[in-house]
């Protein structure tokens, strides 16, 4: 303890920024959105870049562990850590850069997405393409640790680079923990050779890159799932050759575990400003999943499903109960949302998935909403799910932990199935949630974590 002592005080001595080893800090930034606990040693938010430098130096002095944190929106515990942790949220947060003409927009880590947002929107007519729900509180650097998707995830797929965070990121200045600072990204072989030629710390560091790509290149083909959600483990198939060595999109999904990401350099795409919303009433979520292969034919913007039970717990809890009336008759549903320069084009478009739908087998009910407000109101339902399936009246507590679960899309139907069998056998229960379109998976479980019983089953 008397050397997190000594650190605080180099930290105060050294730092503009707010440095917080008190107890009430320390017990606020022990966890996030997730059932994990763990005390820091401290928290740093820093004002700048150069602050980041300066802590992660006297981390280094004091062998302090170091977690850098942006919302606390994380649902695995990714920013729970004995360490100090980095908040970039408060001040080291700015939007650097929007650039209309070659699509981009420079961050620091801390920026909150709707600020970005927002930003390149004003000043670009663009947009960033994935949205997680908590799109008010995430921050950018939180995203590229977590190498989140969202809603309009398809929309990044369909018509900009891809669907993740991961597909966005075109460069990202990073600071390792022995304090060396460089820019990444995609790297031609010229360049590669060049950089392992010229030595150093970095040399190093890429050589041993290239070594790991070269040992494991044939198992990462060969065993890395081809799926639109793959945000399991480390983007290791970023370094293969036919991927340009992207040490931008290695880092993207590694929670911090190798770098502190201090600026990025992101993909921006056009918003598809108008839009139409097409809602679809299954009777179960299974069938609902089935469909989802032959609505991604029609490349709509967003595809989300939810089922009977998170509506039932959002009636549970009075949420947005008003909004509920909206839902056609069904137990599972499909929100399917079209976007294009004019609100007849992209209406245009949801007729005719409803036309072919509604020409199928087993059709579901079908309400198309083109009033922007109407629409609002749907998907105030579908961002309620967190909130919806916590703490329900009258139910066991669920707990997080099998978030963002994801299979190819084509396989829905069937894995929605089998996980609901699984979850019978064991007599748990769960609503089932999520971004079909990506053929991911939301949900929380009701384990019994209190007793013993509980825990042993």
């Amino acid at each position: 303890m008397s050397e997190v002592a000594a650190l605080e005080r180099e930290l105060r001595a050294t730092l503009q920024g707010e440095v917080r080893f008190d107890a009430g800090s320390r017990a606020a930034y022990s966890t996030d959105s997730s059932n994990y606990r763990q005390v820091p040693l401290g928290v740093v938010l820093p004002r700048s870049a150069d602050e980041v430098v300066k802590t992660v130096a006297l981390c280094r002095k004091y062998a302090a562990p170091l977690t850098s944190r942006g919302g606390g929106t994380s649902l695995a515990g990714q920013t729970c850590n004995v360490a100090v942790i980095l908040d970039h949220s408060k001040y080291f947060n700015a939007v650097l850069e929007v650039d209309a003409g070659r699509r981009l927009a420079r961050v620091e880590p801390g920026c909150n997405l709707d600020a970005l947002r927002k930003s390149a929107l004003e000043r670009a007519g663009l947009t960033f393409g994935p949205d997680p729900a908590t799109h008010d509180r995430n921050t950018l650097g939180g995203m590229i640790g977590n190498n989140s998707c969202g809603v309009h995830s398809v929309m990044a797929e369909f018509y900009g680079p891809g669907p993740l965070t991961r597909h966005q990121v075109l460069q990202l200045e990073v600071l390792t923990y022995d304090g060396l600072r460089f820019t990444v990204g995609p790297t031609s072989d010229a360049e590669l050779e060049g950089i392992i030629a010229a030595g150093g710390r970095r040399g190093a560091i890429y050589a041993g890159m290239r070594s790991l790509r070269d040992r494991y290149a044939e198992e990462i083909r060969r065993r890395y799932p081809d799926i639109p959600r793959r945000v399991s483990g480390y983007n290791l198939d970023a370094l293969l050759p036919e991927h340009g060595f992207n040490v931008a999109h290695a880092l993207v999904g590694t929670e911090g575990t190798c770098v502190v990401v201090l600026g990025a350099t992101l993909a921006l795409i056009d918003p598809k400003p108008e839009r139409a919303l097409l809602v679809l009433g299954y009777p179960d979520v299974f069938s609902a999943g089935d469909h989802v292969p032959e609505i991604l034919e029609h490349r709509p913007i967003g595809l989300e499903g939810l089922d009977e039970e998170m509506i039932f717990g959002m009636r549970k809890k009075h949420l947005h109960e008003e909004n509920l009336g909206l839902l056609p008759e069904g137990k599972g549903w499909l929100l399917v949302e079209f976007g294009a320069e004019t609100r007849a084009e992209a209406s245009a478009q949801a007729r005719r998935l409803m036309g072919e739908l509604q020409r199928g087998h087993a059709a579901p009910q079908v309400k198309l909403f083109e009033d922007p407000q109407e629409a609002q109101r749907l998907w105030e339902v579908r961002e309620s799910g967190l909130g919806a399936t916590a703490l329900v009246p009258g139910m066991r507590v669920t707990h997080e932990g099998w978030e963002d679960a994801a299979v190819p899309p084509a396989a829905l139907g069937s894995y929605l199935r089998g996980f609901r069998a699984l979850l019978a056998e064991f007599d748990y229960h769960t609503a089932l949630y999520g971004h079909f379109g990506q053929g991911c998976i939301h949900c929380r479980i009701d384990f019994d974590l209190a007793t013993d019983p509980g825990i042993q089953k």
